[in-house]
């Protein structure tokens, strides 16, 4: 899975023309972790598969193998999936996964042409987080999230929530925000981020050069690799 989703990063990369050195400067990252996602010897965490997704015009369909209704099919799917645009109906058994670093992994849930909302179901493994780097990250849309097991910690700006099993929540993505697996056991929830289109048009890219200190802000700006979705249901 790794090696699948490096190449597919590599892929949209080489295609922009873009050096591993400029895209880890815009990132505010080493470019050894950039090759090491590329080649599949070590995995993304959530806020940098967010912020290589953005930066790069790839959205998470992409990096799934899954096609926009009317397009080609990518010539080697992901994880055995068609390419064709996801069904009414998904079987669990059919879920595209993305496994990223530190135990977070992402289940793609079935998805209209168009639709309004964006659903993933989320594992966090005891001690994983959404950055390992301990970044608050923000994204467009509302996010909503009801947990099914375990125990999430949730830092939204300056407050901190425990969600436990049966506890939901919703706040506008933009929020700079950070999850968190404190416990012992896998922490698994039903994520949907609503209302992405509206807010994306009214949110620019950051500039691709910044200072050190600018960089680190435009990362946790900009990392929002479900934007890019709405690219294939336009």
């Amino acid at each position: 899975m790794a090696d699948s989703l490096g190449a597919r990063l590599r892929e949209a990369r080489t295609k922009r023309g873009l050096s591993l050195r400029s895209v880890a400067q815009a990132l505010g990252v080493s470019a050894s972790l950039i090759s090491q996602v590329e080649i599949g010897k070590t995995q993304p965490s959530v806020s940098t598969l967010y912020a290589l997704a953005n930066h790069l015009g790839v959205s998470l369909d992409e990096l799934l193998g899954i096609a926009a209704p009317g397009s080609t099919p990518p010539a080697a799917p992901m994880f055995g999936h068609s390419g064709a645009a996801l069904p009414d109906v998904q079987r669990a058994a059919d879920n595209p996964v993305i496994e990223m670093e530190n135990g977070v992994r992402w289940e793609r849930l079935a998805v209209g042409a168009g639709g309004p909302a964006d659903g993933v179901l989320v594992t966090y493994q005891p001690g994983a987080s959404s950055s390992i780097e301990g970044k608050l990250m923000r994204h467009a849309g509302i996010e909503y999230a009801y947990l099914l097991e375990g125990e999430l910690t949730l830092q939204l700006e300056f407050d901190t929530y425990v969600l436990r099993p049966g506890d939901s929540l919703q706040f506008d993505s933009t929020r700079p925000h950070l999850y968190t697996n404190r416990g012992t056991v896998p922490a698994k929830g039903v994520w949907f981020v609503v209302g992405r289109r509206q807010q994306n048009q009214a949110m620019p890219d950051a500039p691709a050069t910044a200072s050190g200190a600018q960089r680190g802000a435009a990362i946790s700006s900009a990392v929002d690799a479900l934007r890019a979705i709405d690219d294939l249901r336009a």
